[in-house]
């Protein structure tokens, strides 16, 4: 069940606010690092043009993810919001490696940087990641998507304050190689974030089970029902990020092959009460006349 509360059309206006503000900032930030030198400038430039590209690509998936079912996609556009939150992690995986890359070059011959350029687009940085930060945290609670890209805002918050930090410490003493390490720094937090959720986005989209149903108590639950002698070929998947579904065949004996339509509503009554799956297909066997596997994930 999704805990955004938020209208659609509210948040999407919160992304669209995001875009233009992180838009500003990118260009500001370009100009701003090649003024003065700084690869860390650059470096957060990167990673809110990344951000730029994940809002587009976040609000386009909102609103194709709206979409009902047609011919085409009879299971609705939902994951449409996945996929997105899949090229953003990527690209963050992409930029992260570069600017280490980068950085390490750096390091074998550290530029002159202007200390007050750092500190001072580092600062306007900061608010804008922060605003954006802020917009975002309230709707990535029930969306894949938006905590894409909320991790970019908060990767981009922080990264923000290690520019102005290595600034003022190019200021104060000097110190050049500071900018090449905090770049490095920012790669690889970028890469903690990226690594850390990238993995259940790929699980949803590999038709991995849900990560919060515990798959053999679902299917002990099942063949518990009254009239169910048997539970096999079981398939588990989320349709979308908080719509987990179920396939399987449960096994009737002859006896009370009568009474499927009613050992039926008790299965998806179990279901619905105990574990919160909504979408099932159930297919009855008569006990004589099951599959010859029986499986009990898959079909064996």
């Amino acid at each position: 069940m999704s805990h955004n509360h938020i209208h659609p059309e509210q948040g999407d206006k919160r992304v669209f606010i995001s875009i233009v503000a992180n838009l500003i900032l990118t260009v500001a930030q370009v100009i701003g690092g090649i003024l003065a030198g700084s690869l860390a400038l650059i470096a957060d430039a990167l990673h809110n043009f990344s951000d730029v590209a994940s809002l587009i690509i976040a609000l386009g998936a909102r609103k194709i993810s709206r979409r009902p079912a047609d011919a085409s996609m009879t299971f609705g556009y939902g994951r449409i919001e996945i996929v997105a939150a899949l090229i953003n992690y990527t690209t963050l995986i992409v930029i992260g490696l570069y600017l280490i890359y980068e950085g390490g070059m750096r390091f074998i011959d550290p530029p002159e940087v202007k200390g007050w350029w750092v500190v001072g687009l580092g600062g306007i940085a900061l608010v804008v990641d922060t605003l954006t930060a802020v917009l975002t945290w309230s709707m990535q609670k029930g969306s894949v998507n938006i905590r894409a890209l909320f991790v970019h805002n908060l990767s981009d918050a922080l990264a923000s304050v290690a520019v102005i930090v290595g600034g003022v410490l190019i200021l104060l003493f000097d110190i050049r190689w500071v900018d090449p390490a905090i770049t490095i720094l920012i790669a690889v937090y970028i890469l903690y974030l990226a690594f850390t959720e990238i993995g259940g986005t790929v699980r949803t989209l590999m038709l991995g089970s849900p990560q919060d149903i515990e798959t053999d108590a679902v299917i002990d639950a099942v063949a518990s029902v009254d009239g169910v002698s048997g539970v096999h070929h079981t398939h588990f998947w989320q349709m979308q990020e908080h719509r987990a579904a179920l396939e399987t065949h449960v096994v009737v004996s002859d006896d009370r092959w009568n009474e499927t339509e009613e050992i039926r509503d008790a299965i998806k009554a179990r279901l619905k009460g105990d574990f919160g799956i909504l979408h099932t297909t159930l297919q009855f066997e008569q006990l004589d006349n099951q599959c010859e596997t029986t499986a009990r994930y898959g079909h064996g």
